[in-house]
């Protein structure tokens, strides 16, 4: 009971991929509307301090609080789509090299992560090592998926839409294989988590990008306000009901 108590991240529920994927969606129509409204530099030292401060209120706490939690994730999605970007746009670095680099690095933040613990799960984070291992895969994946996403959309011309199919079918793939084959749930659970960012990229860039450049022009800064009211109803939701605060026997990652 002490060590459910001093939980640091949520049970994985529907919930959490609903709000998982509204926030990679967030994530990238944020960006988006800040490194175009404003100076892009700016905006990524803004993204960066932003990101840090949440980062630092999250390991302040001693157990998972759900507002403190997906402040922090949604910190991560902004400033994780920022650092992608940054590398193409800023340095020139094709989207084939920058998803090729991220897969390294996270690969190499989970073999650390599991010769250190002898885990990759996230229902034994209780310390905080085991914690920055989390967070470290976290941004990494986030940075992986929009690399990814952009690969597929622009090099490789898919478009977000039949993008955000194609992740679509390929975040609900493992759950499936979980359910109906029984494979590693750790696998299965990092496989979709690394899916959602290109999947909600992908439909949040279809809605806030321009006719011409693929979406249908709602634009990325109403895009951003809707996600964002849709996410705080959520996350209010679930820190009154607790419903991601539970011990749920067999869940997927277990």
């Amino acid at each position: 009971m002490l060590k459910t108590s001093l939980r640091r991240v949520p049970q994985i529920t529907v919930f959490f991929w609903v709000i998982k994927l509204f926030s990679t969606a967030l994530g990238e129509a944020t960006s988006d509307y800040l490194v175009h409204r404003f100076n892009p530099y700016v905006a990524v030292v803004v993204g960066f301090t932003a990101f840090i401060v949440a980062i630092v209120l999250q390991f302040s706490k001693h157990r998972y609080i759900a507002w403190v939690y997906w402040l922090a994730v949604t910190m991560v999605a902004i400033f994780g789509t920022m650092a992608a970007d940054v590398l193409h746009v800023g340095l020139g670095i094709p989207y084939v090299v920058s998803a090729a680099f991220f897969l390294v690095a996270l690969i190499v933040v989970f073999a650390v992560w599991y010769v250190s613990e002898k885990s990759l799960s996230i229902h034994s984070i209780y310390s905080t090592r085991r914690e920055l291992f989390y967070w470290a895969a976290i941004l990494t994946t986030f940075a992986l998926g929009t690399a990814t996403g952009d690969l597929t959309a622009y090099t490789l011309h898919l478009g977000f839409l039949i993008s955000g199919i194609v992740f679509a079918t390929l975040f609900a793939l493992p759950a499936l294989a979980y359910w109906l084959f029984n494979i590693n749930g750790i696998l299965a659970f990092w496989f979709a988590y690394i899916m959602t960012r290109p999947l909600g990229a992908s439909f949040a860039d279809w809605a806030g990008k321009p006719k011409d450049a693929g979406g249908i022009g709602l634009g990325s800064g109403q895009v951003s306000l809707v996600l964002a009211i849709i996410m705080i109803a959520l996350v209010v939701y679930i820190s009154i009901t607790h419903i991601d605060d539970r011990s749920e026997k067999g869940s997927l990652a277990n």
